[in-house]
């Protein structure tokens, strides 16, 4: 079965490379962990996994391309999965091979060792992974997939510490870059994040018996699991018959979680660092308003993820808000292969303009970021076409400027609008009468910190936007990657 084909328009949105969740002591693990990877779907579309343990069958997977709900529904595939002891994971590519994904990248990843099997599904990218893989073929290692994930299984096989959960030690330990990692033995559940705690991991409780781990809370709430805390940065867990067990195996480090978690890739119904996501994308709409106020006559989100900060724009503004496009929630992937007919019609397949509403006034579009611009200008085509009168962008994030390479799938920076354009600039080609993004102080203090950015310890990943990257992407510099020169 080959992947879905992608919206043609969605390549100018940053995605999420992945979510995990796994559970522990609970009747089929396998159904907990669908409902667990459907509600983390947002973070990835192009496949899933499941592995699971059974004490009579033993470790058991499925591994399928497409949505959670096409694959994970069908009686067919649960009953291949039974036990008590599952995890999952949801795929959008970053490392490893791109569009024409093989079903050999969809983890979780398997491997038997002298003490027993192990699955392993990791949220994020390894910034040394190349280095590790060329150390470990030219050792005699056999990789079966593209992905940087698999180094960890490799390097968990060349440890020789005694337990699984201290091969895994062994092996982060040798990594760099950003990793949750949901892991599993026969009988044990681990959740391990990496030292600066840059991409999410939460804990969760059913009963008094039964653990959850995911990367966000959201994916809690559908299976009925109390939250009960963040996995720490640098903090491994071990939860093994309904005890759990926490170390910290990496050196003390100031975490550095990522920003653009709160701007777009979480779900607003989910909590982070003890902050509603939707409460922090409404109070950057405030900020933004406050920073870039423009007479108009309505605020319209581009839907959805400009929602919450419309709706906060609106609020501080005193402008009324308005549902200005409506987006067609049956869209999801085409199925039609984009050809130059259908590029034509382009976000039409996705959005369409409220001309009722819109026709001679003037309308502010609060959207999450620009990356590549080509659908901010196509927005602006269909509000204009509709009659408005003047079309102003509001930006929730700052100018993406940079690429990441913690587990976001973003363009080379040569792609990036904002690497090469001025703010007014962009204005222009795009064609819109004003064009703002909230600074990154603002974005600091919607997010908590009340007086801004810290320029010598932020408390955020924020690289896409400053370019100050908290783990050398080593790998990328090899390739011949130009860090921003310190100031």
């Amino acid at each position: 079965m080959r992947p879905f084909l992608a919206h043609p328009f969605d390549d100018d949105k940053l995605k999420e490379e992945c979510g995990v969740f796994g559970v522990n002591g609970v009747t089929d693990a396998a159904n907990f962990v669908a409902l667990g990877l459907h509600a983390l779907q947002h973070r990835g579309q192009e496949a899933g996994g499941i592995v699971s343990y059974d004490p009579v069958t033993g470790f058991n997977s499925a591994r399928r391309f497409g949505y959670v709900r096409d694959n994970f529904t069908k009686p067919d595939v649960m009953e291949t999965l039974p036990g008590s002891l599952a995890i999952g994971h949801v795929r959008y590519s970053t490392a490893g091979s791109k569009g024409a994904t093989a079903i050999r990248d969809v983890q979780p990843f398997f491997g038997e060792f002298s003490m027993g099997g192990a699955a392993i599904a990791h949220n994020g990218n390894l910034t040394n992974a190349a280095a590790l893989r060329r150390e470990l073929i030219e050792r005699g290692s056999i990789f079966q997939s593209s992905s940087d994930s698999e180094c960890i299984i490799h390097l968990m096989a060349r440890s020789i510490q005694k337990t699984l959960p201290e091969r895994m030690k062994d092996a982060l330990r040798r990594v760099e870059g950003a990793f949750s990692v949901v892991a599993m033995t026969r009988t044990k559940l681990i959740g391990v994040r990496d030292p600066l705690g840059v991409r999410p991991l939460v804990l969760g409780r059913i009963g008094d018996n039964a653990w959850v781990l995911a990367s966000e809370t959201c994916a809690l709430d559908i299976v009925g699991a109390a939250f009960v805390r963040e996995i720490e940065p640098g903090e491994m867990v071990v939860i093994e018959d309904s005890k759990i067990a926490s170390t910290r195996p990496f050196a003390p480090a100031k975490s550095r979680f990522c920003i653009f978690e709160h701007v777009y890739f979480s779900r607003p119904d989910s909590i982070l660092g003890g902050r509603s996501v939707y409460e922090t994308r409404h109070a950057i709409g405030m900020e933004l308003a406050k920073e870039a106020p423009v007479d108009a006559d309505l605020v319209c989100p581009v839907p959805d993820s400009g929602t919450p900060a419309a709706i906060g724009y609106s609020q501080q503004s005193g402008i009324p808000y308005a549902m200005g496009i409506i987006r067609n929630q049956y869209m999801g992937r085409t199925f039609i292969e984009p050809t130059e007919s259908i590029r034509n019609m382009g976000v039409r397949l996705k959005l369409n303009v409220n001309r009722a509403l819109i026709k001679g006034k003037r309308v502010i579009l609060v959207d999450d970021s620009v990356v590549r611009g080509t659908t901010s200008r196509k927005i602006k085509d269909m509000i204009l076409d509709a009659g408005a009168a003047e079309v102003h962008f509001r930006i929730a994030s700052p100018p993406t400027a940079w690429p990441c390479f913690y587990g976001v799938d973003t363009p080379e920076r040569s792609k990036l609008l904002a690497a090469s354009m001025s703010e007014e600039e962009m204005r222009e080609w795009i064609g819109v009468d004003s064009l703002k993004f909230i600074s990154l102080d603002g974005l600091y203090r919607a997010a908590g910190e009340a007086a801004g950015r810290d320029p010598v310890t932020p408390k955020y990943c924020d690289a896409c936007f400053s370019g100050d990257y908290p783990i050398s992407p080593a790998d990328k510099i090899e390739e011949g990657f130009e860090m921003k020169a310190a100031q």
